[in-house]
């Protein structure tokens, strides 16, 4: 286990500030690093997770972009709703970005569940964003499909836990893997749980109805080939949940497509390899 370096404690003590957007009559919180600017980055995370796992990706991009980051509803600090959707997921990522006037020029950064809602809000807003950063996310190949079954995070109903500390000891990373960087996944555990009134304990800051009231409309692929903005994939070549031949199947839809292989990152590329990660990000972004 290594410790926490330099530039991490740097990046998650920059200050933020957060708000709120109401979409579709529920609160959606946000996280900002920085004042509205010519170009912007905007962040979505992953299935149950949250705003702060970009807590110490973020702030490396602010001299040159606005960095935002939004909860989805039904993790952290959002409101939960009765029904879920894909579209419902595409207005908020939409509200995020216009409630912080962010501008045109703007790039979506969206990883593993957050990208396929990324897809869907760039398949109907075509103007909106300027480009769009898959991270270990998009349209799987065929035989990747029939093999490895839905698209379906491994997620059991959450426990009470009756202290903080106990409930910060279970927390895993999901889909199940070994980080080295533990210092980031404790980060990100501290911003994960909440203490619930109603059941007098510390729960997981995400609904564990959220499957069973996810739907989701459209094709998938069909989003990913109607899209014009340049587009990049970032994928861990160690990751369950996305394949090189799944990549490959991407690049052949769109031969425009950046496709970068992280050879020692899993499904949580940016967490394994963080550093490396921002390398990769700001070369692709100096190409739009």
């Amino acid at each position: 286990m290594s410790e926490a370096p330099d530039w991490f404690w740097e990046a998650v003590e920059t200050e933020s500030t957060s708000g709120f957007v109401e979409v579709e009559d529920i609160d959606i919180n946000y996280l900002s690093w920085s004042k509205p600017a010519q170009s912007g980055l905007l962040f979505v995370h992953g299935h149950n997770a949250h705003a702060h796992w970009w807590d110490f990706i973020a702030p490396s991009f602010m001299d040159d972009h606005q960095t935002v980051a939004l909860d989805l509803s039904g993790m952290g600090d959002s409101d939960h709703r009765d029904a879920y959707s894909n579209d419902t997921y595409a207005e908020e990522i939409l509200a995020a970005a216009d409630e912080n006037q962010m501008p045109q020029e703007t790039v979506l950064v969206a990883h593993s569940f957050g990208g396929m809602m990324a897809l869907r809000v760039v398949s109907k807003y075509p103007d909106r964003f300027k480009g769009l950063v898959l991270l270990d996310s998009g349209v799987r190949h065929p035989e990747d499909v029939e093999e490895r079954g839905p698209q379906v995070e491994r997620w059991t109903k959450p426990k009470i836990y009756p202290s903080r500390e106990i409930a910060l000891a279970r927390f895993r990373l999901q889909p199940p893997q070994q980080c080295e960087n533990q210092y980031i996944v404790d980060h990100i555990a501290r911003h994960s749980v909440e203490f619930d009134d109603a059941e007098d304990g510390w729960v997981w800051k995400f609904d564990d109805e959220l499957n069973s009231r996810m739907s989701v409309n459209g094709n998938l692929e069909e989003d990913y080939r109607s899209i014009s903005i340049p587009m990049a994939l970032i994928y861990g070549a160690q990751s369950e949940s996305f394949s090189a031949k799944s990549a490959a199947y991407m690049k052949e839809l769109k031969p425009d497509l950046q496709v970068v292989e992280m050879a020692e990152a899993q499904h949580h590329l940016f967490l394994d390899q963080p550093l490396a990660f921002m390398d990769h990000l700001k070369q692709i972004l100096s190409g739009w």
